[in-house]
């Protein structure tokens, strides 16, 4: 479908099966100028139940802990990303390191290992066919290539799994969260250079907790439904209502059993609302970089389409209209080229 926002006239594209949960009229905010776009999607097929907005409705506090406490129980396994990414971290920080140093600790699970030797031979990293191990990859691509490329491997598997609860076909999430690396690469290197690697790594695993969540979300899904097609809040509105906390605060929480650094985490938590950050660069680079995304239509899922940008954001930036169209064609690139190294 194809939509035209009525007060600046810019024009977007929803793909239609993103629409499939609504009936009705809704609204939602327009990424450029968050003025309200209306949408008319024809008759509801049936009377949308009130959305739980009343104070009682919302989970006490020890329903909140018990159903925190069932997530993490599940969480008995967690991923590699985390444990072999900071690892490599931890080597490339030590200046008396070396590249074996560093392939040492990437060669500790092959699976990660076959996933690197992919994404440094896929079309974005010009060296198609040409990388045969680790050590080779770490003198080609050098140390800081290299992390980029080990925190790639690490998350493909992880996030191109299907999302029902929020309506995620396979590789969906996996390729917003490409394009949302990518951003936040690019505007760090635009406002803040030092955060360059931190910020790809962040905007990378920025919506893990959707994952963790979407069993949980799926459970309830009428509720989520009935609660976005109000058109008033959005679903990151809906999940605290209904859960009693959002992916973005189960992600930061996640972030540090997994030993994550204390900044990125916190970008993670604030990746919908840099405000509580209380000014933090990597809060507001991630959260610009999601809605570049979601702008360029890469990953939007139920929660996509009633995505709010911080108003201040572009400001605190120091970013142009022109910066964002350059950014979301580069994003675009890079979820095509890398992709394929999946």
């Amino acid at each position: 479908m194809n939509i035209r926002c009525p007060h600046c006239e810019r024009e977007y594209t929803i793909a239609d099966e993103r629409l499939k949960a609504y009936r009705g009229d809704i609204t939602i905010p327009c990424p450029g100028c968050k003025g309200k776009i209306p949408i008319h999607l024809g008759e509801p097929a049936c009377a949308p139940g009130p959305a739980p907005t009343s104070p009682a409705a919302q989970p006490d506090t020890e329903s909140t802990q018990c159903l925190k406490a069932r997530i993490f129980r599940t969480l008995t396994d967690l991923p590699p990303m985390p444990q072999v990414a900071q690892k490599a971290r931890k080597v490339l920080s030590d200046p008396n390191s070396s590249f074996t140093d560093l392939a040492r600790v990437i060669e500790t699970d092959q699976g990660i290992v076959t996933r690197v030797l992919k994404m440094a031979n896929s079309p974005y990293y010009g060296l198609s066919g040409n990388v045969s191990s680790v050590q080779h990859a770490s003198v080609v691509l050098g140390s800081k290539t290299l992390m980029e490329v080990l925190n790639l491997a690490c998350s493909s598997e992880l996030l191109a799994k299907t999302l029902p609860g929020y309506d995620l076909d396979t590789g969906d999430l996996w390729m917003h969260s490409l394009a949302v690396a990518n951003a936040s690469r690019i505007i760090a290197k635009k406002v803040h250079p030092s955060l360059e690697q931190d910020a790809f790594a962040a905007g990378l695993i920025h919506d893990v907790g959707k994952i963790i969540l979407d069993p949980y979300v799926l459970e309830r899904k009428d509720e989520f439904q009935a609660f976005v097609r109000a058109g008033k809040e959005s679903f990151l509105s809906a999940e605290k209502q209904i859960l009693g906390f959002d992916h973005a605060e189960l992600a930061s929480e996640v972030c540090k059993r997994w030993k994550i650094p204390d900044h990125i985490a916190l970008s993670i938590r604030c990746h919908h609302d840099p405000t509580p950050s209380g000014g933090d660069d990597l809060s507001y680079i991630v959260h610009m970089a999601d809605a570049v995304a979601l702008m360029s239509g890469i990953g939007a899922g139920l929660d996509g389409m009633l995505y709010r940008i911080h108003d201040h954001a572009m400001e605190h930036l120091r970013l142009t209209q022109d910066d964002l169209g350059d950014i979301m064609a580069d994003a675009a690139s890079f979820v095509e080229k890398t992709a394929l190294g999946v």
